[in-house]
This record gives structure tokens, sequence and C-alpha cells, in this order.
């Protein structure tokens, strides 16, 4: 299965190397679920398709997920107490 040279994460900015893996499976759901959401929204899959890559965009993302071509960011503890506050700045 061939990666793209040059991948965007989910905010949009480009970059050039692998995702850190992930080990949390939530974690994991959590960044398939948003890409899934993408990929039903129009957005190109990163991975090439072979014979091994299913049909459904849920299985996509995932194995988009699991080769690293997904970049994700995790919110800072501010940003998740702002948030539970329901406060926005």
């Amino acid at each position: 299965m061939a990666q793209n040279a040059e991948t965007k994460d989910i905010a949009g900015s480009e970059t050039t190397e692998p995702a850190a893996p992930i080990t949390s499976r939530f974690l994991f759901v959590d960044v398939a679920a948003q890409r899934a959401k993408q990929l039903r929204r129009g957005a190109l899959p990163r991975l090439e398709r072979g014979g091994t890559i299913p049909h459904k965009l849920e299985r996509i993302a995932m194995e988009e997920v699991r080769h690293g071509v997904i970049h994700y960011t995790l919110p800072t503890r501010e940003e998740t107490m702002r948030a539970s506050r329901g406060t926005s700045e």
C-alpha cells in the first residue's frame, strides 16, 4: 500500500513525515471517525486503492490512520477546561 509523500492533517496543514502510531484504541476510533466524515464529504483517499483496500469509507479511514497518513492534534488542557465551562475566547 503506497503512501503519498506529502499529506495534509485533519486541520489541513501539510506534512511530509508519518504520524506517530496511535496506542489508544479510543483515540484511534476518534481520529478514524473524523477522517471518515471527511471522506463522506468528498475528501479523496490518501492511500492508493490496491487489492486489499476496502470499499467502505470507515474502513478506508481506519487503514489511513493505521498507515500514519492522517495527522491529528489533541486539545490542550486549557482548551478542554474552557470547553467544559462553556466559555470561548
